[in-house]
């Protein structure tokens, strides 16, 4: 079986005693997408940057998290052993291109420089004309190399990190909500040259959002993050389809992922009320004990004061007491 290019177990992430993330085990295979899921405060970006090694200073990580082809465990690995990792075999889109770019750098110049970093390019010249030919395949004409940030869209913008974040060809992608800021039309292509890029460069993809729609046209796999815990996981067909944990039927519950096409808005196929998931996700520290969903969920009893134990494989399976579906559930 061939290794999976990332490799996460045990991870918990805390700051003092505040528990941020705990428990979670996530791997992603050759060329996979997965997605990450679950409303804001669920751990899914700490997640993220606990994989990059980018946690502040005050936030410790403990766990492993191994990426294929490196020999050593991320998780206390120095920033010099990390900065050879990140931009070549470990690449990230986050949710604001401006803040991810250098307003005082040309476009041309940012996009070279990842590739003489890492030493990916021979020369300043090839690095330049890889950039050009990176540009094309975001969609983005050559002329914009001499561009500045500050003089180009948001969708522009965004397309530009993906095509430094894919110039290296990594072995892994991370995109942290990638298309939030940006409107449906170019949401849609930025999706689409996501995809298109990790499966030109047979890259693996691990996609961290709170849409759902998204999710189902992007990824083959999905985890569901609550109370920054792994409650359910499987095929993304299986979980948005048959959904076990009840806070993964809440947020199914509360999208419209059944009328997403215009076709169904058009007919009405598919429209139905939408529900919402009662209260808020707790801040840090006060998720309560037992299972992290109890205080919001209709069907908790007693037994929910008690951590539930993983129903399933390592990368299919629920963690609940009462799971939707279920004889006696």
């Amino acid at each position: 079986m061939t290794a999976d290019v990332l490799n996460v177990q045990g991870l918990n992430v805390a700051v003092g005693n505040t528990s941020l993330v705990s428990d979670v085990d996530l791997t992603v295979g050759p060329g996979e997408r997965v997605g990450l899921i679950g409303e804001s405060g669920s751990g899914k970006s700490l997640t993220a940057l606990s994989i990059l090694g980018l946690l502040p200073d005050d936030v410790v990580a403990s766990g492993s998290i191994r990426l294929s082809g490196i020999g050593h465990d991320l998780i206390g690995a120095d920033e010099r052993a990390l900065s050879r990792i990140r931009g070549r075999d470990l690449t990230m889109v986050f949710q604001e291109p401006m803040t991810a770019l250098n307003p005082t750098m040309r476009i041309g110049d940012q996009i070279a420089e990842i590739m003489l970093i890492h030493h990916t390019q021979p020369t300043r010249y090839a690095a330049r004309a890889a950039a050009a030919d990176l540009l094309d395949r975001v969609q983005l004409p050559a002329d914009l190399l001499r561009a500045y940030p500050h003089q180009l869209s948001g969708g522009q913008r965004q397309r530009v990190v993906l095509a430094i974040a894919l110039a290296n060809d990594p072995a892994l992608l991370i995109c942290d909500e990638p298309t939030t800021a940006l409107d449906v039309t170019v949401q849609a292509l930025v999706l689409d040259l996501i995809v298109q890029g990790v499966v030109d460069r047979s890259s693996a993809l691990l996609f961290i959002t709170h849409d759902l729609a998204v999710v189902a046209t992007v990824c083959e796999r999905v985890l569901v993050m609550y109370g920054g815990r792994v409650v359910e996981s499987g095929p993304v067909h299986e979980v948005f389809t048959n959904p076990r944990h009840r806070y993964t039927q809440g947020l199914l519950a509360a999208s419209n992922l059944e009328a997403t096409s215009v076709a169904a808005l058009e007919t009405g196929a598919g429209r139905r009320r939408l529900t919402t998931i009662p209260g808020t996700v707790p801040s840090a520290g006060h998720f309560p004990s037992g299972c992290v969903f109890r205080n919001r969920c209709a069907h908790a009893t007693d037994l929910c004061a008690t951590t539930p134990a993983w129903s399933g494989t390592s990368t299919t399976g629920y963690a609940c007491h009462h799971p939707a579906g279920v004889t006696d559930a």
